[in-house]
């Protein structure tokens, strides 16, 4: 099976006539995800070689599961937490609201438990060829997560990105105490940091790109230069301006200009 992009291939259109671009790239898209391939268009006005700043989401993302949901598995709630965290995902649920009771469940696990999941969380294909590729350029890459901080240091460490935005999962005298600690690394937090990373490096938002698959990220992908909804919802699929849902993370390379045999 395929796992980077030196195993798939690209190709490019040309469509002559301006009218109805919109329209023209949404159904694009649309034939793409029946067939299995990834289809995206790219207006005249699009600017992408020049992004300076890109951040993700982590969760179902960065890595191929929800840290959320691995934990309450370690709990014997599994399946009640992951049928909360697929609703939200969707959009179904407030995502404070569903964050908070989730966590919740979860008091008294046992803390020994985060290091064996952290250990062993499992990457999403093309992540490390993605990031190896944008620091080569030197983009600055970041972590905006919903999910916990002590699995995106863990990520970041390994991907070697730059710097990590997550929630804090409490625990006191060995056990998760269930609590929620402020902020929530919600939608607003994600838009809004993403603005303020751009602002301090002195750069616009069209120099920057947004990966995610939730509604939480919807924002963040809305705000963003580029905006790629990577396997994602429906709900999200529908909304963001470009869409991977067959290649890799390194799919997003082709994006930016990487058409090559390599990323």
């Amino acid at each position: 099976m395929p796992r980077t992009l030196a195993d798939r291939r690209c190709a490019e259109g040309w469509v002559l006539d301006a009218v109805g671009q919109d329209s023209l790239a949404s159904a694009f898209s649309a034939v793409g995800l029946d067939d299995g391939v990834d289809v995206n268009a790219q207006l005249p006005t699009d600017t992408l070689a020049d992004i300076k700043l890109a951040v993700f989401d982590m969760d179902s993302t960065l890595i191929e599961c929800e840290v959320i949901d691995e934990l309450a598995r370690r709990a014997g709630i599994g399946a009640a937490v992951s049928r909360i965290t697929e609703r939200a995902m969707c959009g179904e649920l407030d995502f404070n609201q569903s964050f908070t009771e989730r966590l919740s469940l979860l008091k008294g696990l046992d803390s020994a438990v985060i290091n064996d999941i952290a250990a062993d969380l499992p990457f999403s294909e093309g992540g490390k060829e993605l990031m190896l590729t944008l620091k080569a350029r030197g983009i600055k890459t970041v972590i905006l997560s919903g999910g916990f901080r002590v699995f995106a240091e863990r990520v970041a460490a390994e991907l070697s990105m730059d710097d990590v935005y997550a929630n804090t999962l409490d625990v006191e005298a060995g056990v998760l105490t269930g609590r929620v600690v402020a902020p929530i690394v919600n939608a607003e937090f994600k838009a809004t940091t993403l603005k303020s990373l751009a602002h301090t490096m002195g750069i616009g938002l069209n120099q920057t790109l947004a990966v995610g698959d939730g509604a939480n990220d919807l924002k963040m992908l809305s705000a963003a230069g580029v905006g790629i909804a990577f396997r994602a919802k429906p709900l999200v699929r529908a909304q963001a301006r470009y869409q991977l849902s067959h290649v890799g993370l390194d799919g997003a390379l082709y994006l930016m200009g990487s058409k090559g045999s390599k990323p």
